[in-house]
């Protein structure tokens, strides 16, 4: 088997160009651009149906091509890294996977160790440390032994998202991370999310619904609406009244936080714009 370009660890970007990707010959996603950096958290925000999670997943070579390409450090063309290779570069957490039966937290989490493993499951000496250190900084630790098909979809969402934290990729892309999470796990979670890039230089690209997390946890958004992106920036560039009003369907007001001077959105629904009697 052939081993690819050479590609150093240290380079952790990943960058689509020009993509255009469909379902069954129907184009869903136009032309689109968009550069993760290492040490930066990029955000794609849209309404349903905009393209989000087609274009993570293009990202991670989950999702074919039919136009364009996606490249890492900056010109290796990711189509030509073995998946293995390719595995340690790049993780996703997708929005669902399939409940394995009568596995352990621990075992679950240990599957993400399977691009350092090499044939034939050769030891991984640093396996062990890395399951550890993903479940404890998902809280997962304490349901270690615990089978995964007995957990709370809250509880499962935190062991795969430490199964990637354990396969200790450069490049890390989210799909809803904070699905199913109650307050506290949500606010851990893009905690989490912001040390990984800020901490460890790890590039990170999610989707998020909430627009006040993507503003509060991304160095840069791409707001996608039919499949385009129609625009990227920072939060306070791309979250315009504007903007959102139109992308979403909706009057979007957009303000500054007064203590920390992020943007923040109110939806104004009907029932806002009732004057009391």
């Amino acid at each position: 088997m052939s081993e690819g370009p050479n590609l150093p660890r240290g380079d952790q970007s990943l960058r689509g160009s020009d993509l255009r990707l469909g379902y069954h010959g129907v184009p869903v996603v136009h032309e689109a651009a968009i550069t993760l950096r290492a040490g930066r958290v990029t955000a794609l925000v849209g309404p349903n149906g905009s393209g989000k999670s087609t274009l993570l997943r293009a990202l991670a070579r989950l999702h074919p091509v039919s136009g364009g390409a996606v490249h890492l450090a900056g010109d290796v063309a990711a189509a030509e890294l073995p998946p293995r290779e390719f595995a340690r570069r790049v993780t996703l957490l997708a929005q669902s996977r399939p409940v394995p039966s009568g596995v352990t937290v621990r075992d679950v989490v240990g599957y993400g160790r399977h691009p350092h493993r090499g044939r034939w499951r050769a030891e991984d000496p640093e396996g062990p440390a890395a399951v550890d250190r993903a479940m404890a900084v998902t809280g997962v630790t304490a349901m270690a032994d615990r089978p995964v098909d007995e957990l709370s979809g809250g509880e499962l969402q935190r062991v795969w998202l430490a199964t990637c934290l354990a396969q200790d990729t450069p490049v890390l892309l989210l799909d809803e991370p904070t699905t199913f999470l109650d307050l506290r796990y949500q606010v851990e979670i893009l905690d989490l999310v912001r040390e990984l890039a800020d901490d460890h230089d790890v590039a990170v690209g999610v989707v998020l619904h909430d627009l006040n997390q993507a503003a509060a946890v991304a160095d840069e958004v791409v707001l996608l609406h039919g499949g385009r992106v129609r625009a990227t920036g920072t939060p306070g560039e791309v979250f315009t009244e504007p903007a959102l009003t139109e992308t979403y369907g909706i009057r979007i007001e957009v303000a500054a936080d007064p203590l920390t001077g992020l943007v923040t959105t109110r939806p104004v629904g009907r029932h806002l714009t009732r004057i009391p009697v």
